[in-house]
């Protein structure tokens, strides 16, 4: 291994890795290995510890060593691709055909063109490459990716994408007022467990057929909302990073509880729409597809679709019944971002929690009862605390408060045969006394549930005190 670093600072002092951003996106073992079988004019050959493919042949290696050099064929292809996508934009640029057909200008009008087009940017990331901007490579990276790394199909996909952005106006979209009618569609909120945005689209607000019909009740209106589905893309777009480690992609929720129905055609025709042009013209800026409360037709159609489709290794689509939101979503979003309405204990305005208080779990048996304690141990405070029941609505439960003297009364705070509806409760109490907090938990189920709970203690003036005053 000391000897491989030793040869790659080297081939980094005589200049043969020239680009730092480029090469920071693959291992500079790999770029080695390129430049080398370049320059040899034969296919790169691995290092002297390692066997070539013709060896290979004659004695195989082992299966983790197999898996290592499948691993940097893969690589060593991905930055192939990448080497050769930035030379045709390059080309491109200087040729003047990266929006097509070259342009019939001539002499000093040329010459004023390829300056214009040195210029460009999408996503607000230079693509000349030889600017050497640390977004530039991420960008291309995301058609080569939509194209599995065919260089000529995904340069005809940048080429369609940049040309549509010139037609759609898409650069000035931000600056249109869109929003009127569209406000309680789709909102922002937080992040996931890797640190992409979330954003919630809630269709269910288009339920009835007199609202859909203000929003969507003719052709303009349709267009209209394609071009704030763009708009707010375009919005989500600024809030990430084109940068080697940083954030380039968003997760999207879809919400389809109460957007079904002979009513929403119109809307699932305009969904469809904006499907396929997010898929055609913002290629993997969309990490992740979450779509939940779908009606069991859809979540039928679906898996058997998928079933007979050869899928790749990582979907970019979750679907989730109306039973299973809380689960899904817990499975990507941190319980203290996911907002209280899909089971998490997230808050507009929150006085109480933050982000970084601490959220336990425990684990309800099938047909068992479990206690969750929450001490208190000091009077003259308030104890606030949040909890959800993963998954079900049939765990009922109840909250009391157990005085630490013995002759002290237990106060009932919570009723034992309400239930839980899929949303994530808060409560609060006034400790007058030391004690504690007990929650009771009942599960009549055949299979065991999950609990998540925090709690946090306020300090608390009270009322008679303020009334005093």
């Amino acid at each position: 291994m000391g000897k491989k670093r030793e040869n790659i600072n080297k081939a980094k002092e005589s200049g043969k890795v020239q680009d730092q951003n480029m090469a920071n996106l693959f291992d500079y073992e790999i770029a080695l290995q390129v430049q080398e079988g370049h320059e040899k004019g034969c296919p790169s050959q691995t290092n002297s510890d390692q066997e070539t493919d013709e060896e290979t042949f004659e004695e195989p290696p082992s299966v983790r060593e197999d898996r290592r050099n499948v691993a940097m064929r893969m690589k060593e292809r991905k930055f192939k691709a990448l080497v050769e996508f930035r030379c045709r934009v390059e080309d491109a640029i200087l040729g003047d055909y990266l929006f097509g057909k070259p342009s019939n200008k001539v002499g000093g009008e040329d010459n004023a063109a390829i300056e214009q087009l040195k210029e460009i940017r999408l996503w607000g990331v230079p693509l000349m490459p030889s600017k050497r901007h640390g977004g530039t490579d991420i960008v291309l990276l995301k058609f080569l990716e939509a194209k599995d790394y065919k260089v000529l199909e995904a340069l005809e996909m940048l080429q369609r994408t940049l040309k549509w952005r010139k037609e759609f106006k898409a650069d000035e979209i931000l600056e249109e007022n869109l929003a009127p009618g569209f406000e309680n569609l789709t909102y922002q909120n937080s992040s996931d467990k890797d640190g992409h945005p979330v954003y919630y689209n809630v269709y269910g607000a288009l339920k009835d057929q007199q609202t859909q019909y203000r929003v969507l009740g003719s052709e303009e209106k349709r267009e209209k909302f394609l071009r704030w589905r763009v708009q707010y893309m375009e919005k989500a777009i600024r809030e990430l990073r084109f940068q080697p480690g940083g954030t380039n992609s968003i997760v999207q929720i879809i919400d389809m509880k109460h957007a079904q129905g002979p009513t929403t055609k119109e809307l699932r025709s305009v969904c469809r729409k904006s499907w396929k042009l997010f898929q055609d013209h913002y290629p993997h800026l969309i990490h992740l597809n979450i779509i939940i409360n779908v009606p069991l037709l859809y979540y039928i159609s679906h898996t058997f679709s998928s079933r007979l489709k050869t899928q790749r290794k990582k979907s970019k689509i979750v679907i989730a019944r109306p039973g299973k939101v809380t689960s899904t979503l817990l499975k990507f979003i941190p319980p203290e971002n996911l907002p209280v309405e899909y089971g998490g204990f997230k808050r507009d305005n929150d006085d109480d929690f933050s982000l970084e208080d601490k959220v336990s779990e425990v684990t309800i048996r099938a047909n068992a009862f479990e206690h969750i304690r929450i001490p208190a141990p000091q009077a003259g405070v308030t104890m606030v605390w949040d909890l959800t029941v993963v998954g079900s609505c049939d765990v009922s439960y109840k909250e009391e408060f157990i005085p630490d003297d013995e002759g002290s009364y237990k106060v009932l705070l919570q009723n034992e045969n309400e239930k839980k509806k899929g949303e994530g409760v808060r409560n609060s109490f006034y400790i007058s006394e030391p004690g504690k907090i007990v929650i009771t938990f009942d599960n009549p189920l055949l299979k065991k549930k999950k609990v998540l709970y925090r709690y946090k203690t306020k300090p608390t003036v009270p009322i008679y005190v303020l009334n005093k005053k």
